[in-house]
């Protein structure tokens, strides 16, 4: 017997807490902040922990600033900061949280126990990750990305990154993509059942991927776009994936 799971996905909300539908699962793909202080940490934590979820699978982004501390403690000086930040500070308010599972280029077994609920389990990876010159949090260089993607489990359900993959919800206004095309070799080899990105905010949208069933040729057999009803008025957006 099948069992739905409902997960409601949200990404780059930037110090706004909006009214999110239910849900049996809550993904967060990052950026959180503006820039990660603690005053706006412990308010998007305190969102996060009041939502009525089982589950709250939370990533950082490059807005996250605190949470690189070696970038904080090199490059934070370029923000104004209302104080000193502690980064062990900021981080603790995820890591401690109760109610909050917060991955960091890491994958854990989630299962869900309530006798109400679907009652389902799987397995989910999560990265802050972008790539970029290393101007804000969590940026990699090219040629360090195979070995971070390759953290990926094989067996991984649900694969959770604040980067897109290269061509796939990745289209800027300002450049033409911006994804990371190794992150798209490894979800290939892997091929989850859901990915789960932001920080292109401009590219928001979903993609049903079927995968090529030979993996010498392209990567990507077929795209079926979906045509987001809430394009340009920041309106949620609902989509059954449960349909063949």
């Amino acid at each position: 017997k099948t069992r739905k799971t409902r997960i409601v996905c949200i990404s780059d909300t930037h110090n706004n807490t909006p009214k999110l539908p239910a849900g049996d699962v809550l993904i967060h793909a990052g950026d959180l902040t503006n820039q990660g202080s603690y005053d706006e940490l412990e308010r998007s934590v305190g969102w996060l922990e009041k939502a009525d979820f089982e589950v709250k699978i939370v990533v950082a982004g490059n807005h996250e600033i605190t949470l690189d501390e070696q970038f904080y403690e090199e490059k934070g000086s370029r923000w104004k900061w209302p104080a000193w930040q502690s980064p062990r500070g900021c981080m603790k308010l995820l890591r401690e949280s109760k109610t909050v599972t917060y991955l960091e280029n890491k994958s854990t077994m989630i299962y869900l126990r309530k006798p109400t609920g679907p009652q389902t389990y799987f397995k989910v990876f999560g990265s802050p990750s972008t790539p970029g010159p290393g101007n804000w949090a969590f940026e990699y260089q090219e040629q360090d990305a195979g070995k971070m993607w390759s953290a990926i489990p094989k067996d991984a359900d649900i694969v959770v990154t604040h980067t897109p993959p290269k061509g796939h919800c990745d289209a800027a206004t300002k450049d033409d993509r911006s994804g990371c095309p190794s992150l798209l070799q490894r979800l290939a080899v892997v091929r989850p059942l859901l990915h789960v990105c932001g920080h292109i905010h401009e590219a928001r949208g979903i993609e049903c991927v079927r995968w090529s069933p030979s993996r010498s040729d392209s990567l990507v057999d077929s795209v079926e776009n979906w045509q987001d009803p809430g394009s340009g008025n920041k309106k949620l957006s609902l989509l059954d994936l449960t349909s063949k």
